[in-house]
């Protein structure tokens, strides 16, 4: 899978779409996949996926995010999981940190989805069709299972795109992780981002501050839903969770994984990776390297 074809994908996984009105705008500690090369999951072999998912601490499902078929697999490895162990938890990067107490509300059934949606400014902050994720939460509010609001608020992370981390105030830091503890040092990361920011600006023209500002949002938002995640297995230690984000989130492990892990170095917290892939799309990768766990064919 060469950058090119990634491009497609990681438009709707990595964010560009909230930036797009904007103006032009092996690492150290890095967590390696387990595996050295994605496993690809067919109808045929999908029992053999849950028995070594349920090994993990933290499952990443790698969706993109206009795609109907992704959530609907989501949805089915989430049931399929929770048959196992009924102590998962499910981490959305769709709602923002704030609006966790909504999420609750919802979750514990003193409002009904039309509020939830209203109250989170779902549509606002998220935009792609409520029914993509609708049945996942569902599921969770009939089971009774957590659901933890991830992301950044976009507030933020639009004022780090155009201005970098250093613009923002103390309240507007109130729902990230410090900024001492957001790590830039991501080389390969950093290149490949790179590269599909020049693809999507400009025909590959654009300037160097406005892709700085870029990179420094988009890893704060992988902290920030890392921060999230890694504090919930702290406090929770017997839960599984489930993380469901976009591809570009995910691949590598440049994303969320290694922050997850640089976290939680004390605790022994296998982490998996699931993408979700047409069977028409090539699972490898332009240098080789496994891009994820598992690679789930529709």
């Amino acid at each position: 899978m060469k950058i090119n074809s990634l491009t497609p994908i990681l438009t709707y996984s990595l964010g560009f779409w909230l930036f797009c009105s904007l103006p032009t705008l092996t690492p150290p500690g890095l967590a390696l996949p387990l595996s050295k090369s994605p496993v690809i999951v067919t109808p045929i072999n999908r029992n053999n996926l849950i028995q070594e998912l349920a090994k993990a601490k933290i499952i990443y499902l790698g969706e993109t995010h206009n795609q109907i078929q992704d959530h609907q697999a989501q949805l089915q490895l989430i049931k399929l999981l929770y048959q196992q162990n009924p102590k998962i938890v499910i981490a959305l990067e769709m709602f923002q940190r704030p609006y966790q107490d909504v999420l609750d509300q919802y979750l514990q059934g003193k409002i009904p989805e039309s509020q939830l949606i209203e109250q989170t400014q779902y549509h606002q902050r998220w935009g792609f069709p409520w029914e993509n994720y609708a049945e996942i939460l569902r599921f969770a509010q009939k089971n009774n299972l957590p659901v933890l609001a991830i992301n950044t608020p976009t507030e933020v992370t639009r004022k780090v795109a155009k201005e970098g981390l250093e613009s923002l105030t103390p309240s507007e830091q109130k729902y990230i992780p410090p900024i001492s503890e957001i790590n830039l040092n991501s080389p390969e990361y950093r290149q490949m981002l790179l590269e599909i920011y020049q693809q999507h600006h400009h025909g590959g023209k654009s300037n160097s501050s406005d892709f700085e500002n870029f990179f420094r949002a988009q890893i704060l938002w992988d902290e920030t839903m890392a921060d999230a995640i890694a504090n919930y297995v702290k406090i929770n230690p017997d839960s599984q969770v489930i993380v469901l984000v976009g591809q570009g989130h995910v691949i590598y492990n440049y994303g969320i994984p290694s922050r997850v892990q640089r976290r939680l170095e004390d605790i022994n917290s296998i982490q998996r990776s699931i993408l979700f892939q047409s069977p028409d799309q090539d699972p490898t990768s332009p240098n080789n390297s496994p891009i994820s766990d598992f690679i789930w064919q529709h």
